[in-house]
């Protein structure tokens, strides 16, 4: 099969960020493996050779653990792909895919053993107190805003020159920290969720049966007993509440969306004794099979208590349901619509007008729908919707499928949209004189300022190229002054490294924006710089300087990560460079025993800062399915290390 249209690429982390593993799961590697290579060829192979849309590369599976692969397929992103498999095929498919064998090239070539290396916990000492924090970083987004500004950082612009490593710890997959009162918590893919002290890295506790990859919600509330409660989404589509002093689980939510491909990936936010829960999807990647007739998921936003996880209400993005219309795929079936909408980023909140706000997806049918590529505000109190600005019609998009909307499984729709949807929350922000306005930044690399009240576009200005994979693709930040935009540009640097020279192909890099007008203020490149990053099926130089991940804010600086494995301080004022380092420049010895550990890129969710230090994940397997590793490490950054 030919490479595939890079245009089309669709920007959907879940087909690598929700491939989760379960620690029950003991999966054999085969000594004879015929049977797993069938199967892959048979079931599999179209898709990641070479990768499709966002499907992970061959390369890239086989630095999976088995479990890994197995749990994808049985409860996971593959779930509506192996329809049909026994588990003794699904174990066939993934021994086959991990094999050591001398004569997998591709093995061989990602030398994957200092990522497979087994973790050993170090544990706490006993005893240790979770207490509130005057620099905290509590919640995906930091506040209810998502405005990402840590005002009380315990660094300093001059500080942040001195920034050196402290302690790493590995993880398999592990989404954005959060850190409360000196400790640091993060969700792991292999279904391990951590208490972690943040000074030393030592665990203080550990649940090994939480599958998630999802940034967890720390806060302090009298519904647990030790007065602190930690909230993640779960890959089996529930939300769970666990004390945050001891790990024990308080409760599990009801499965809050019973869709073969619906999943958990934006953060809980929480106000009041509510937590605001947002509902995504892979359908369109499911919808690249014939036998899947496309399409009837609908992003929603859903209301929890906090107290009980009970639900309180949940409303649909697009609010009509979906129909036929009138068209089969090539299997036959049926074809559905309206579909889409999905909610990829932590929804924001605003209590003074009784609103929630969230940014959706793009549309997955032809049917027309004012639900997709929309920032859309909710009632607290009822889920009623009380506005949606569309900025993006039409938008409608599948993976597998070619500009003309043509593939072999018919659920491709006609025409096919840009794929210019939303991944990153929108920011509610404080102008001058207390007037607010809602910022939001969208894929086609255009930012917008809406007015709270009724969703009116105020000004909108394109920051960068955009493109499928970014322009803006997972996040903004904002002080008490600027917007703060990360432009990622990824699929013209593809055609850059693939030697493409055309003018104006990529502008990845971070621009400051005027909040009130929309006017760039400065605009800082993302720099090509030197990485250890391995090729991949995309990435054919190795190194993609994509600046996808959401940024970090302190008083005078910008903290941003580049998918090419750089993480950087900015000087708010003027966009220089102030200080800078590779993760890929060494290898790490973790604080849980891994000797060799690979960093790479930044991508997804960005740093959380608190009290005096810097936590974020490297290796991420994010937006453009480059810049991973097989396994993640996270970094805590002090000032000298100390």
């Amino acid at each position: 099969m030919s490479r595939p249209d890079l245009s089309v690429v669709r920007a959907l982390a879940l087909m690598v960020a929700l491939v989760l593993p379960v620690r029950a799961f003991a999966v054999p590697v085969p000594d004879q493996l015929p049977a797993g290579k069938a199967l892959y060829d048979g079931r599999c192979k179209s898709c990641h050779e070479p990768a499709q849309g966002r499907a992970p590369g061959r390369e890239q599976l086989a630095q999976r653990n088995a479990a890994d692969i197995v749990v994808a397929m049985k409860s996971g992103a593959m779930k509506a792909m192996s329809q049909g498999l026994s588990d003794s095929d699904m174990q066939d498919i993934a021994g086959y895919l991990t094999s050591p064998s001398k004569s997998d090239s591709l093995t061989s070539m990602l030398n994957p053993p200092a990522s497979k290396s087994a973790t050993i916990d170090k544990q706490c000492p006993a005893g240790k107190s979770l207490k509130a924090s005057n620099s905290s970083w509590p919640l995906s987004g930091l506040d209810g805003a998502s405005s990402r500004f840590q005002t009380q950082p315990g660094l300093t612009v001059k500080s942040l020159p001195r920034l050196k490593v402290k302690w790493s710890f590995s993880m398999e997959g592990g989404g954005q920290p959060v850190a409360v009162g000196g400790w640091v918590f993060a969700t792991n893919r292999n279904g391990s969720f951590y208490a972690l002290d943040g000074k030393s890295g030592c665990v203080i506790w550990s649940v090994s049966d939480a599958q998630s990859r999802n940034t967890p919600l720390v806060l302090k509330t009298t519904a647990s007993p030790s007065g602190w409660m930690v909230v993640i989404g779960q890959l089996d589509k529930r939300v769970r509440a666990f004390d945050a002093q001891d790990g024990k689980t308080l409760w599990r939510s009801p499965v809050l969306d019973d869709h073969v491909a619906a999943s958990l990936t934006g953060a809980t936010t929480v106000s009041g004794d509510t937590l605001y829960v947002p509902v995504s999807s892979y359908e369109e990647a499911v919808s690249m099979s014939k036998a899947y007739a496309c399409c009837t998921f609908r992003g929603s936003l859903v209301a929890l208590d906090l107290r009980t996880g009970v639900q309180k209400w949940k409303t649909y993005a697009i609010e009509e349901a979906p129909r036929d219309y009138g068209r089969v795929n090539a299997s036959g079936m049926g074809l559905k619509g309206p579909a889409g909408g999905a909610i990829w980023s932590a929804p924001t909140v605003d209590p003074t007008r009784g609103l929630v706000y969230v940014a959706t997806g793009d549309s997955y049918t032809d049917i027309d729908t004012e639900g997709s590529d929309a920032i859309i505000a909710f009632e607290m109190a009822s889920g009623k919707i009380r506005w949606t600005e569309q900025v993006t019609a039409k938008d409608n998009f599948v993976m597998g499928c070619d500009r003309k909307g043509a593939a072999s499984t018919g659920n491709c729709p006609s025409p096919m949209g840009p794929d210019h949807d939303f991944g990153a929350s929108p920011i509610l922000f404080t102008l001058p004189g207390g007037k607010q306005i809602l910022l939001a930044g969208q894929k086609s690399g255009m930012a917008y300022g809406l007015s709270p009240d009724d969703g009116k576009q105020l000004w909108n200005t394109q920051v960068g190229v955009g493109g499928a994979l970014g322009g803006i693709e997972w996040g903004m930040a904002a002080d008490r002054a600027q917007l703060y935009v990360t432009m990622a540009d990824t699929i013209g640097l593809f055609r850059e490294a693939s030697g493409d020279k055309s003018p104006d192909l990529a502008k990845p890099g971070l621009s400051a924006l005027d909040p009130a007008t929309g006017k760039i203020k400065w605009y800082t490149p993302a720099p090509v710089a030197p990485c250890g990053l391995h090729k991949t099926s995309y990435d054919l130089k190795g190194c993609i300087r994509a600046q996808s991940a959401a940024p970090s804010v302190i008083p005078g600086a910008i903290l941003s990560g580049t998918t090419d494995g750089w993480l950087r301080a900015y000087e708010a004022k003027t966009g220089k460079i102030i200080w800078e380092y590779s993760s890929t420049a060494q290898t790490f010895a973790t604080v849980n025993g891994v000797p060799r550990q690979l960093g790479g890129g930044f991508d997804g969710m960005g740093p959380a800062i608190a009290d005096g230090m810097v936590f974020v994940m490297s290796g991420f397997n994010g937006a453009s399915r480059v810049a991973g590793n097989g396994r993640n490490v996270l970094l805590a950054f002090s000032v000298d290390g100390k």
